[in-house]
């Protein structure tokens, strides 16, 4: 860093302006019009969480200057006929990955799509079931049990009741995380009933569409009162992969893994060739037939 340049962490990027904390206090910040180039590539060159070097105007205000390497990154292709790269939030550990046991209903499919880019990023997994308050315990472990039974750390939550919270305070403490996931399944409203200064916006599912509603606009980094920072981000119905190679959506099927390259034939397309060891294990129940058409829709050979 330059002598004339501070550094500072981004917080919020609001489209043309940005938060970003420096010294402990909010300096807003727009972009030096090299680094506006970089929407040629990205939607946005810079995200909640970045590490970045200003020069100050005045007390409040500045420009950034420079955007420093990411350690890692939550990125999806961004909406739109021209491919461009959205970066959700930069340099954080983990994933918590949230969707609601019901209202709205959870699109397991989707789930495996934020899996793989949590997993392409480098990022560490937590599943977060919701709402569980609406649930009985029999029909998520019918619906959720899978994921646990891979491997990952799947946590059943209710804001409502409170139940699963202290789980899922202690997989924050101390840690740099993005809460992400479809609209309406409460994100926002866990992180309040775990840190109620925090004072999010939420809102409730639609009563005729049973979808979530859009609350959260911009991604946000907030701090938590129990150590540790957390990237509260809106809503995402789609989750396009940008850059996404058939190894990286197979890393994210650690129970399709051991079966992969064991088909008679190498170019085998796990769809209707004899000899498919996918298709094989699945018919013996060894994994799940949804998890199987899953892998192969998002391309996973």
């Amino acid at each position: 860093m330059t002598d004339e340049f501070i550094e500072g962490v981004v917080t919020e990027n609001r489209g043309a302006v940005f938060d970003v904390i420096v010294d402990g206090r909010v300096v807003q910040c727009t972009l030096r019009g090299r680094l506006k180039k970089g929407k040629q590539r990205d939607a946005s060159p810079i995200a909640a969480g970045d590490r970045v070097e200003l020069t100050m105007l005045e007390a409040s205000r500045g420009i950034v200057e420079r955007v420093l390497a990411r350690e890692c990154d939550l990125s999806r292709a961004a909406a739109g006929s021209v491919p461009l790269r959205q970066t959700i939030a930069a340099n954080v550990e983990q994933a918590v990955i949230v969707f609601a046991a019901a209202e709205p209903r959870a699109d397991l499919f989707l789930l495996d799509r934020f899996l793989v880019v949590a997993t392409t990023g480098g990022l560490e997994l937590v599943i977060c079931v919701n709402k569980c308050d609406l649930v009985e315990r029999e029909a998520l472990r019918e619906q959720f049990g899978l994921y646990r039974d891979i491997g990952y750390c799947v946590l059943f939550t209710s804001a409502v009741t409170g139940e699963g919270l202290d789980d899922l305070r202690g997989a924050l403490k101390d840690r740099r995380s993005v809460i992400c996931g479809p609209s309406g399944v409460g994100k926002s409203s866990l992180l309040n009933a775990l840190a109620p200064g925090l004072a999010l916006r939420t809102a409730e599912v639609g009563p005729v569409t049973h979808k979530g509603r859009h609350t959260t606009r911009w991604a946000r980094l907030v701090p938590l009162p129990f150590g540790g920072s957390v990237a509260d981000t809106p809503g995402l119905r789609q989750l396009g992969f940008c850059e996404v190679s058939p190894e990286q959506v197979a890393a994210a099927f650690p129970d399709l893994l051991p079966h992969l390259g064991r088909c008679r034939f190498n170019d085998c397309s796990h769809r209707t060739e004899p000899g498919c060891a996918l298709q094989e294990a699945a018919s013996a129940g060894e994994i799940d037939q949804r998890r199987l058409r899953s892998f192969l829709q998002m391309g996973g050979r």
